[in-house]
């Protein structure tokens, strides 16, 4: 099987700021107290988001083409698309096939990833696992974007973490290993805790449900903290052994973005230095299935890491799926423009 390696990467925040001195007067009567906890414990100061009349699949295309211009190709030269996230366009058509007819992408197959904040690793090995065993498949492009803000209650306190975003990256064949090893944690007990309940096979759409805001998300059951506290570190291990490396190798840490507590907390039971652990949350807020892509981007964009780094991403979905993702950045990497 031929190796994997991340060519380039691209990311895409929108322009308009919300910011929390924003929901603090929004929910001042509701929740006046809301806001500074939440900030507190998780970090977020500010979120973006995109014009309205915006879908999911239009965030991508500035991600995916950023991606692509690092990487020194078209939309034409692309083989697949793989595009994860839980705020599709539709329920049906994916919104990997808009994507692909936005980009110009017309020579590349697509499929929809929908494991929520998961999807981005889930994508990311899905796509080295097949393109290793696949020789057609030269250049693959993997992105990840998030509007959850949009299928919310803005009266609703958990619409405080959702910020739209988008990441992408470009996967290309290469003589060293790139995407080492992947893994992967579910629990089905928490499907009905937090998610969109009418709209699909399960519930559809009625003026009835509609009325009482069941296609819109949310948190219904809350989720221990044990969910991500055990289940990081479950991940992080499995990562190193598979991958022969040690926990101390890892470069930079990447975790779902939505609690800086819960990243002290995991990275100071792993007993790792939390510098090493990057995060973005507190300027672009929560972006959900594409926040481990944006911050990817973000780290190489620092030179946080670049050409040999050790990058560990671990995410986390409601349902809940967890999926987690080694990669050596290798010296096939473009980690800057021009």
């Amino acid at each position: 099987m031929r190796s994997v390696s991340v060519r380039s990467t691209g990311c895409f925040v929108p322009p308009r700021e919300i910011t929390n001195d924003a929901l603090r007067a929004r929910w001042a009567a509701s929740a006046p107290e809301f806001v500074d906890k939440q900030q507190a414990a998780s970090g977020i100061t500010t979120r973006w988001a995109a014009p309205e009349d915006w879908a999911t699949s239009d965030l991508c295309v500035p991600a995916a083409q950023q991606a692509l211009e690092r990487a020194g190709i078209s939309a034409m030269d692309l083989d697949l698309i793989v595009l994860g996230t839980d705020s599709p366009d539709y329920i049906t058509p994916s919104t990997s096939v808009v994507l692909q007819r936005k980009l110009g992408a017309l020579n590349a197959g697509t499929f929809d990833v929908g494991c929520a904040c998961a999807s981005f690793p889930t994508a990311l090995a899905t796509a080295a696992g097949l393109m290793a065993t696949q020789p057609h498949l030269r250049r693959v492009l993997v992105v990840a974007a998030y509007m959850m803000r949009k299928l919310s209650d803005p009266m609703d306190t958990m619409s405080f973490f959702y910020g739209d975003g988008a990441g992408a990256a470009v996967l290309e064949p290469s003589d060293v290993p790139g995407v080492l090893t992947a893994a992967f944690l579910a629990d089905g007990n928490y499907a009905q805790a937090w998610g969109i309940y009418a709209g699909g096979t399960a519930e559809p759409a009625t003026p009835e449900n509609i009325a009482a805001g069941r296609t819109q998300v949310r948190l219904v059951g809350k989720y221990p903290p044990e969910v991500n506290e055990n289940g990081w570190p479950t991940l992080a291990k499995r990562l190193a052994t598979q991958g022969g490396f040690a926990l101390a190798d890892v470069d930079c840490w990447i975790f779902t973005q939505v609690r800086k507590r819960t990243i002290e907390k995991v990275m100071a039971g792993l007993a790792l230095p939390i510098e090493r652990a990057h995060m973005v949350m507190q300027k672009w807020g929560y972006t959900g299935s594409a926040c481990i892509p944006m911050a990817l981007h973000d780290a190489i964009a620092q030179q946080k890491v670049g050409p040999g780094s050790l990058v560990a991403l671990i995410g986390s979905g409601v349902g809940y799926n967890q999926a987690a993702v080694a990669l050596r950045l290798t010296d096939r990497l473009v980690s800057h423009d021009g």
